[in-house]
């Protein structure tokens, strides 16, 4: 049975005031069905541990180095990551993948090493709105998997979010069924690459312009275990809705 999650992935939003939403999501949910992932700035992931020590909220990276250490400036490593108190981290974010020109192999290297770190990785995968009106979108969601992810994936260390770029922020989502035929695509795809075993037990995640008023019918289309939340996962007030539709789901 894969327990369902809900990631919030900050991105570069937040200070150390921010953190109060840790603690009034951690009351509003002191013992939810699923599993409740904060990503904040690295500047924060620390404090965040901190703050959710006792709770059940977990608390992850938004990037990681390939390499695990050297001359590297402005950059950090998995093991850091690991050290300031965060157990996952999310990889290949469509932002990385276009701001700053991340290839599939290069999330690879790096979900490599975070794998071997103990961090568990979320590798985000999704297609741009001129890939979806040419209908390229399986073709090019099924390179981003095969290239981003390790051999070494397993259930415990990986997860995979698909998130259509044209739908992040723009308040757009697909409908249920193009979301239902790229989760069944990517469990499709897993299953044939790692065996049954492994391949059902990773979860799938939607992010897209997730919301309290939607999550409940994105949750209910079948391979979905969760989302990948963006802004909506800023402040305890809207991101409390979609971790309730998900544990009634």
């Amino acid at each position: 049975m894969r327990q369902k999650m809900a990631a919030g992935n900050w991105k570069m939003n937040g200070t150390s005031a921010s953190l109060d939403a840790l603690q009034a999501l951690a009351k509003a949910h002191p013992a939810p069905g699923c599993e409740i992932l904060i990503c904040p700035p690295a500047p924060l992931i620390h404090r965040a541990a901190q703050s959710a020590a006792g709770t059940a909220i977990t608390i992850g990276g938004q990037d990681c180095h390939s390499a695990p250490s050297g001359a590297h400036t402005g950059d950090t490593s998995a093991e850091m990551l690991r050290d300031a108190g965060a157990r996952y981290v999310i990889l290949g974010h469509s932002e990385r993948r276009s701001d700053h020109h991340e290839t599939s192999a290069e999330v690879r290297a790096k979900a490599r090493l975070a794998m071997e770190t103990g961090l568990a990785t979320i590798i985000c995968v999704g297609e741009t709105l001129t890939q979806r009106e040419a209908a390229n979108t399986l073709d090019i969601i099924g390179g981003q998997l095969s290239e981003s992810v390790p051999d070494l994936a397993t259930g415990e260390n990986l997860v995979i979010a698909y998130e259509p770029i044209w739908a992040i922020g723009t308040g757009k989502i697909p409908t249920m069924a193009q979301i239902g035929e790229v989760h069944d695509f990517l469990r499709t795809r897993l299953e044939a690459r790692f065996g049954p075993g492994v391949g059902r037990s990773v979860r799938l995640l939607y992010g897209g312009s997730v919301k309290g008023n939607n999550a409940a019918e994105i949750f209910a289309v079948p391979n979905v275990d969760g989302a990948l939340v963006g802004g909506a996962s800023l402040t305890a007030e809207d991101f409390s809705p979609i971790i309730t539709a998900l544990d009634a789901a």
